[in-house]
């Protein structure tokens, strides 16, 4: 076999592994790095290196698998751009936390959110009570945004500190 099409297809299927292993472990796993996550994404590219090109260590294989995943990625992008089933395979969505005042218990715990993290967000945008939330989503980016009824408060953006980085695969 080609040894540039050996490194095309372990490539392929390192990114493959990749996309699937990320998603799922869900978006809140990498909403925002922390020391321990970055350890483990050095330690995953460096596992993972020796998967794509195998015994050829030269810059050429190098390089052959790096536009490799270039190409792959660009490809993901369009077609989860035209395909709304790719996109939902692919790419998390928001989740409501908190709807008119009334919290999703059942999605908070599913998503692993305390309720002092819910607090925070909603004191960082204003907000001292549950009731006076009219909408709180837990973003794609694992950020929690937070509408008030009250027009007179400034929205701002809460992001979360417990969490990891998440890996948004859109641009």
């Amino acid at each position: 076999m080609n040894p540039y099409l050996d490194i095309a297809l372990r490539s392929l299927a390192v990114y493959a592994f990749m996309l699937i292993a990320i998603r799922l472990t869900g978006k809140k796993e990498f909403s925002q790095l922390n020391t321990i996550d970055v350890v483990l994404i050095l330690l995953i590219s460096n596992a993972v290196q020796n998967a794509m090109v195998g015994n050829d260590t030269s810059l050429l294989g190098g390089l052959a698998a790096a536009a490799v995943l270039f190409i792959l990625n660009y490809i993901l992008k369009k077609v989860a751009f035209k395909s709304k089933k790719v996109r939902e395979l692919i790419f998390e969505h928001p989740e409501i936390l908190i709807h008119n005042g009334k919290l999703n218990f059942d999605k908070l715990s599913h998503l692993g959110i305390s309720d002092e993290e819910l607090k925070e967000a909603m004191r960082e945008h204003g907000v001292e009570h549950y009731k006076d939330v009219k909408l709180a989503i837990f973003e794609v980016d694992g950020n929690i945004s937070i509408i008030s009824g009250d027009k007179s408060l400034k929205q701002t953006h809460f992001k979360r500190k417990k969490a990891h980085k998440t890996l948004v695969l859109n641009s």
